[in-house]
């Protein structure tokens, strides 16, 4: 009997995960429905550049339908909720969508809403953020009229899409003042809620110094409460004001608002947590409540970063454990929280980690001995960021596997520390 597998979102893990399943099984064998609410596929990475004008945004969007195999059938449509008790999938225009397996992959949505003062975000003055099309073109347009004064990225909390793009804007603003020639007049400023730069310690001692080593001032631990744009007794265009009422004053604020599942997610008892993320297994991916439920990519409540690379790395396992799923077979429990990132550092540089769940980031070469450097900047590592656009529309996207890259993190070519 065809089984019917529907998966929830055609963004980076959905579409994967559809052309690896349609590799793999026949139209005979299976039924594969992908939904989402519109057919724009954008690749997320290259808002990041937008705003430095090193990137135009529509260059980064495809129509979704055209990103799925042939055979692979998609619904443009709104989800109302999931009925984890009926196997099915309702839909805004009423329908229900049957299933045998179901895989949530909507990713994560920004909730702005949740700190008082980011409403501003809809009219684009004071506080901007580049993590969507909208914002990061009125981002572009606020930094050429910039001439001066100070310049603060927040993290509102964990966990966000990307974690690492907010240092990278800041390496970048840098290096875009330094071009304009005002940078002596511009004072950046990384503001987190973190103990450091970044989730990771020993990654986190590095951007930290490269922080300081740029001039850009990082303030730790800091948890926004209030995004104000009056400014106060600072004559400053605004401030961040922290749940212990820690001050940050702005004259141009670029905010990472909080993140949480998709919406419907909350609205389908069972289906996620308190954030709207999917309570999945960290190794296999599977529900831990509904076994014919799956999820991929920012909607899995994995504790590793949400990160498209995160995602390439899970879809192999995943595709894998549906198949043994609908087989009757045990599951592969092999996923290791696998995680790799380029982060832009300005001038054509940029640095490459690569960690798991148990494992830290380590000094060395990916994949290999003679790959890429690890923990260090270079030439190669910012190629290798701009390459990676290419690899996602004609590698990740359709679901091939890359020789010699598979979802294990390796361990050839890393240096370990001695303790």
């Amino acid at each position: 009997m065809r089984k019917r597998i529907v998966i929830l979102g055609a963004g980076t893990g959905g579409t994967l995960t559809a052309n690896r399943l349609r590799r793999a099984y026949s139209g005979h064998e299976a039924e594969i429905v992908v939904v989402d609410q519109d057919d724009n596929h954008l690749y997320q990475p290259g808002l990041l550049f937008v705003p430095f004008g090193l990137a135009e945004w529509g260059e980064l969007v495809r129509p979704r339908h055209r990103q799925l195999r042939k055979g692979i059938v998609f619904r443009q449509a709104d989800i109302d909720r999931v009925d984890l008790d009926a196997d099915e999938v309702r839909l805004s225009d009423g329908t229900a969508l049957g299933y045998d397996v179901l895989v949530v992959a909507t990713g994560s949505v920004l909730v702005p809403e949740e700190t008082e003062g980011l409403t501003d975000l809809g009219r684009m003055e004071k506080v901007f953020t580049f993590y969507t099309p909208q914002g990061a073109v009125a981002l572009y347009d606020a930094l050429e009229r910039f001439d001066g004064g100070r310049l603060v990225v927040n993290v509102v909390d964990m966990p966000i899409k990307c974690p690492v793009a907010p240092l990278e804007f800041c390496f970048l603003a840098d290096w875009y003042f330094q071009e304009r020639g005002i940078r002596d007049r511009v004072e950046l400023c990384y503001v987190t809620p973190l103990d450091g730069a970044f989730t990771k310690p020993v990654a986190s001692r590095r951007l930290g110094g490269l922080l300081q080593s740029k001039g850009i001032e990082l303030v730790t631990e800091f948890n926004t409460g209030t995004v104000d744009t009056e400014g106060g007794e600072s004559r400053r265009a605004g401030r961040l004001i922290s749940y212990d009422d820690r001050e940050v004053p702005f004259d141009l604020a670029v905010v990472v608002p909080l993140h949480g599942g998709a919406e419907y997610v909350g609205r389908s008892p069972g289906l996620g947590d308190e954030l709207g993320f999917v309570t999945v297994d960290e190794h296999t991916l599977q529900s831990r409540k509904n076994p014919n439920v799956f999820a991929i990519g920012d909607a899995a409540g994995v504790p590793t970063s949400k990160a498209g690379s995160v995602t390439h790395f899970e879809g192999e396992v995943l595709v894998e454990n549906i198949r043994s799923f609908l087989a009757g077979r045990p599951l592969d429990g092999s996923f290791d929280g696998h995680t790799n990132c380029f982060i832009e550092t300005g001038f054509g540089k940029s640095l490459l980690i690569d960690f798991n769940y148990d494992t830290e980031p380590l000094p060395g070469h990916y994949p290999i001995a003679v790959g890429l450097p690890l923990l260090k900047e270079s030439h190669l590592n910012h190629f290798g960021k701009l390459m990676f656009q290419w690899f996602y529309w004609h590698g990740l996207l359709p679901g091939r596997d890359i020789p010699g890259i598979g979802s294990a993190m390796p361990e050839h070519g890393k240096v370990r520390q001695s303790t």
